[in-house]
């Protein structure tokens, strides 16, 4: 299949052509019609168009000149009649909040994202103070399987998801679904329930995010080690820390689950 455009390697543009993953994302999406979506990088389209026929609106992002053009003449009618609000600009430049400013209430964000920003996207709206309620996402498959930590080995990426939300598996997705094929295979994920319950202040949350980045920053030293050399807290009350949480001394980040990272974050946070 010939494309309009030369897709362009630096913006990880590889364009979904298969039906069949389009309906797995918008049936993972459970969008209704009183949902907004909001769409990171629509490329030819191709979601978009189901999205419209299933959203109340969408709110599609796209940095590529040439591609905000084909979407403006492709879906003329549905942005004219505000169901669809095109945004030129990098994700990575615009603020959630300034781009959701029109919702008032929840949305979803539904998407084939840039595999290269994938990390970035994650951090930049799971952290946001207007969070989605959902996000259903084409990644990568080494990096999904990452964030599922399907090897049972927890990462700074499963954790900085989990802490969020509930992330999950929809469908593998081969590369000959797409137009041009990534030299890499990718997989669908839904990240669900989207919230900040476990953080009851903005200070309690980044310093999860502190002691978090701290115990994965020397992977071949134990936790304890790590901690300390980041002084983290004093060795009397990691040690107290530990024992109180059944943890062995020994035990690396890697092996440790959401809710002891929490706890550690607790302790250090009500200690200081």
């Amino acid at each position: 299949m010939s494309l309009p455009v030369i897709p362009k390697k630096s913006l990880g543009q590889n364009f979904l052509t298969s039906s069949r993953v389009i309906s797995r994302i918008i049936e993972a999406s459970n969008i209704t019609h009183d949902d907004v979506v909001l769409e990171i990088g629509p490329g030819l389209g191709a979601i978009t168009e189901q999205l419209i026929t299933h959203a109340n609106k969408v709110i599609a992002v796209e940095k590529d000149t040439a591609l905000v053009a084909i979407i403006k003449e492709k879906f003329a009618k549905a942005i004219k009649n505000n169901h669809l609000e095109l945004i030129h600009g990098d994700i990575l430049n615009l603020d959630p909040v300034a781009i959701t400013k029109s919702i008032r209430n929840d949305y979803i964000i539904a998407a084939n994202i840039p595999y290269n920003i994938t990390g970035l996207i994650l951090r930049k709206f799971l952290e946001s103070s207007h969070q989605p309620k959902r996000m259903v996402i084409l990644i990568q498959r080494e990096v999904a399987d990452r964030i599922l930590a399907r090897d049972g080995k927890e990462s700074l990426l499963s954790l900085s998801v989990k802490v969020y939300g509930m992330p999950k598996l929809v469908t593998n997705v081969a590369r000959g679904n797409f137009n041009p094929p990534p030299r890499v295979d990718s997989a669908v994920i839904k990240i669900d329930t989207i919230n900040k319950n476990y953080f009851p202040t903005k200070q309690f949350e980044d310093l999860f995010f502190r002691i978090i980045h701290a115990g994965f920053a020397h992977k071949r030293k134990i936790l304890i080690k790590n901690l300390i050399d980041a002084s983290i807290a004093e060795r009397t009350l990691l040690l107290k820390i530990f024992t109180d949480r059944n943890l062995l001394l020994t035990i690396r980040s890697e092996d440790l689950k959401l809710e002891d990272w929490i706890f550690i974050t607790h302790m250090v946070y009500t200690n200081h």
